[in-house]
């Protein structure tokens, strides 16, 4: 059976996305077999992957609103082991459709279900907020991934997403865990940075992981070439950060490791 995690924050800007496409391109290179879920109307984790999203036909939009099967929407990618469920803008008013339809924020759990058992991991890319959407991918997931930028605002709602998580659980997912915590756009020689890394560590004590993602301009160039880091130029800092990240990570979820990394 796989394990479902979001990677969310309802801060924008936190490299929610460049984790997720990163993330599930290194762990699909290490023999994991993985389903990205696009679920925010900006599609960038769909175009991150070298997916057109203005050509799309279906997308997690018909998804949640029940007319198609995942298995209808799944994209399988050139990238080794990762397949996409993709989004775009259409997915931007289903928050409005979806509140008058039944089991509102079950929806993705329910879709996703026939299909988990065919991945290792499913990684949901959620949109910059905390509404019906990112509420339909929490009740859905076993875990919590959250980015957290290295910079002023980093702490600011905070509260209001573990809030969030402790109303899911209570409403929705009992079982819902953090995952954990990353920290993106380090920058070690800063004093600001360690003052954020010391606060995040006592927000989420043995929560947070070791790997850090640093500010990388290879990182921010490779989604306009459709292509993960690892594809764009493996050999860059970013690359090799979000691979230790890959290595932490199956570390930690041993138990839902079916194929042997390579």
């Amino acid at each position: 059976m796989g394990k479902i995690i979001s990677v969310a924050n309802q801060k924008g800007g936190v490299g929610k996305t460049t984790t997720t496409v990163n993330l599930a391109a290194w762990l699909g290179a290490m023999g994991q077999k993985i389903l990205l879920v696009d679920i925010d109307p900006q599609g960038n984790a769909t175009s991150g992957f070298g997916i057109n999203k203005r050509s799309l036909v279906q997308s997690s939009y018909d998804l949640l609103i029940g007319t198609v099967q995942a298995e209808d929407v799944i994209l399988s990618t050139s990238f080794p082991g990762v397949d996409v469920l993709p989004s775009n803008i259409a997915l931007a008013g289903a928050e409005i459709e979806i509140v008058e339809l039944e089991d509102r924020a079950m929806r993705l759990k329910k879709a996703l279900a026939p299909i988990k058992p065919l991945y290792d991991f499913l990684l949901i890319d959620c949109p910059p907020s905390l509404g019906l959407i990112t509420l339909n991918a929490l009740a859905a997931s076993d875990t919590i991934l959250v980015p957290i930028q290295c910079e002023y605002y980093a702490l600011e709602g905070l509260s209001q997403l573990i809030s969030t998580i402790r109303q899911v659980k209570r409403l929705y997912n009992p079982t819902l865990d953090l995952e954990g915590v990353l920290l993106t756009m380090y920058d070690g020689r800063l004093n600001l940075t360690m003052q954020v890394v010391a606060e995040v560590k006592k927000f989420f004590p043995q929560k947070v992981y070791q790997t850090t993602i640093p500010r990388n301009v290879r990182l921010s160039e490779a989604p306009s070439y459709g292509q993960p880091v690892l594809y764009f130029d493996r050999n860059s800092k970013g690359s090799a950060a979000y691979g230790k990240l890959a290595e932490e990570f199956l570390e930690k979820n041993r138990g839902f490791v079916r194929r042997k990394a390579e």
